[in-house]
């Protein structure tokens, strides 16, 4: 590669973008027409009243992608209904990836304020019938639905940042908000598992985003600056350049997908025509979605959902895997830490989720300590290699613990996990966006999220199927005369009256047959830590200027 960075290189020279940046001040000013911040003569006070609101936003999502990760036994009590209970988490993720493309199209096409507002009124609306949810079919559909406004408002933090700082403070922001995503995904579990051990009951884990939403409401309708990508440009117009098309073949082939892992084996059986049925549909549509993308049937090239052009650049492919990989071992552990606990040692839902701490404080961490690292010396390659290695090595000492496992042991494979996580959860947005031309910053955006909330969305689901079919197989030799619903409710975590009749040594042996299962779960955090240090090894090794990276708007 040459020895200088074109941030500004057009979508068709994206495989080329990473190269070696200037370090002439003067000249890097001329280029970007200065380092000014974009929000101009905005008072301190404002600009941080504004920045506190978005990032809370970003927040309350990062929080319900792993809410109910403590407080399914508490959902499952009330409802009594254990036979959904993977569709508590898998319909919020699927609702998620299904429209993140999307929506970055739709923050490329209208005024970003309002469109955010958007997403925050159809979060909170969502909300409001999970916490206010008669059923377990109310409480899944309201979970959809913040799925789909909290994608929303994540893409819409981004965006906004991007387009609201300049070139030179951006890192840190991005920084910020890797910091303020980490955090949320993290503490759902603790405040899910507050709330489900008070009097408050795990309704007010829904309740809680109405709250906060209506504290920073006057922010968004008064203070945060409007934004159009394309003034002038009629409603109607707008809604004409979107791929509606795609985004219906997207949304469908990930719904039949992500039905058919979460099904098979708990619903009706692998072989059975249900589960082949959702696999080949799944299978036909995406076929669709493929030729439909690439003659752009129904639209141009230019406006097709998903940003085809990105596939010719082998660092925005990798960067992709990389992010889905990361959501994976990510979010794998956030689930299946405080289940083990609560199964293995009887933890109750709050002490559960303060299990998470160690893993908490150093995924922070090491998120705000690779934003400043990154944007200080240019080179990303070592952060995804060495952060790989971690994951690898934490994840194979998870597969190891069961019921006699000690604490300590465990925290010290969590705290390397999260050291190994935080060091490139975040990374690829920043050095995505420095990769692509200013005026599909947003799309770069998008596809980015898209890798991360997929991977987590996808591997919530295998490895949620992989637990529960394998602890069920082994409960059901166990009890092999027992009702399916009753070994779904004690592999939930409820103490039903059938588990409490139990002599000691058949529930001895059905917590080890659960704490065994786990072992499954973690290969598939060890499969995707493996995944991303090999594509590490084929990152571009050069420094590339982060500070650089084009507005967004």
């Amino acid at each position: 590669m040459s020895e200088k960075t074109e941030n500004n290189a057009p979508p068709s020279s994206l495989e080329n973008a990473v190269e070696s940046p200037r370090t002439d001040s003067q000249e890097f000013e001329e280029d970007h027409g200065g380092i000014t911040s974009p929000r101009g003569s905005m008072s301190t006070f404002t600009w941080v009243t504004i920045i506190a609101a978005i990032l809370s936003t970003a927040f309350l999502f990062a929080i319900d992608n792993t809410i109910t990760a403590v407080i399914q036994p508490a959902i499952i009590h009330t409802f009594n209904d254990p036979s959904k209970l993977s569709w508590i988490s898998v319909s919020f993720l699927l609702a998620a990836v299904g429209t993140n493309l999307l929506w970055g199209r739709l923050y490329g096409n209208f005024e970003s304020k309002w469109l955010y507002i958007l997403t925050i009124v159809i979060f909170e609306v969502g909300s409001a019938i999970c916490a206010a949810s008669p059923s377990m079919n109310a409480l899944i559909v309201g979970r959809a639905i913040c799925g789909v406004g909290g994608i929303g408002m994540y893409l819409g933090v981004l965006s906004l940042l991007s387009a609201l700082t300049s070139i030179a403070e951006r890192p840190i922001y991005l920084a910020m908000c890797g910091v303020i995503w980490g955090l949320g995904t993290v503490l759902g579990p603790f405040i899910g598992g507050a709330f489900a051990d008070s009097s408050a009951t795990w309704r007010w884990g829904f309740y809680i985003n109405l709250c906060v939403g209506a504290l920073f409401s006057p922010v968004y309708l008064f203070l945060l600056p409007r934004l159009d990508p394309h003034p002038g440009k009629s409603f109607m117009s707008r809604l004409k350049e979107i791929d509606w098309l795609g985004a219906l073949l997207l949304f469908g082939t990930l719904t039949t997908l992500l039905m058919g892992i979460a099904f098979g084996g708990v619903q009706y059986p692998w072989g059975s025509g249900s589960t082949i049925a959702l696999f080949v549909v799944a299978g036909v549509v995406f076929i669709g979605l493929a030729i439909q993308q690439t003659y752009a049937l129904g639209t141009t090239q230019d406006r097709r959902l998903f940003p085809l052009e990105f596939l010719k650049s082998k660092e925005m492919v990798i960067l992709f895997i990389q992010i889905a990989c990361s959501g994976t071992v990510t979010f794998v552990p956030i689930y299946f830490i405080p289940l083990f606990y609560e199964l293995a040692q009887g933890d109750s839902a709050l002490q559960a989720g303060l299990r998470l701490l160690p893993f908490i404080l150093l995924l922070v961490t090491m998120n705000m300590v690779n934003g400043f690292g990154m944007g200080r010396f240019g080179y990303y390659m070592p952060w995804f290699t060495g952060g790989s290695v971690l994951v690898v090595i934490a994840s194979a000492l998870l597969y190891t613990i069961d019921e006699n496992t000690s604490n300590s042991a465990i925290y010290g494979y969590t705290s390397l996990l999260g050291i190994g996580c935080g060091a490139c959860s975040q990374a690829a947005y920043s050095i995505a966006q420095a990769l692509v031309a200013p005026d599909i910053v947003h799309l770069a955006i998008g596809f980015i999220s898209c890798g991360q909330i997929g991977g987590a969305g996808i591997g919530v689901a295998i490895s949620n199927a992989v637990f529960l079919n394998t602890a069920q197989n082994s409960i059901s030799k166990i009890l092999p005369n027992v009702d399916l619903a009753i070994i779904q409710e004690i592999i939930s975590g409820i103490q039903n009256e059938y588990y409490d009749s139990l002599s000691a040594t058949d529930k001895a042996a059905i917590v080890t047959a659960m704490v065994s299962s786990f072992d499954n779960v973690f290969v598939l955090a060890i499969t995707g830590g493996a995944v991303a240090l090999l594509l590490s090894l084929f990152m571009n090794r050069g420094k590339l200027n982060l500070s650089s990276v084009p507005t967004a708007m």
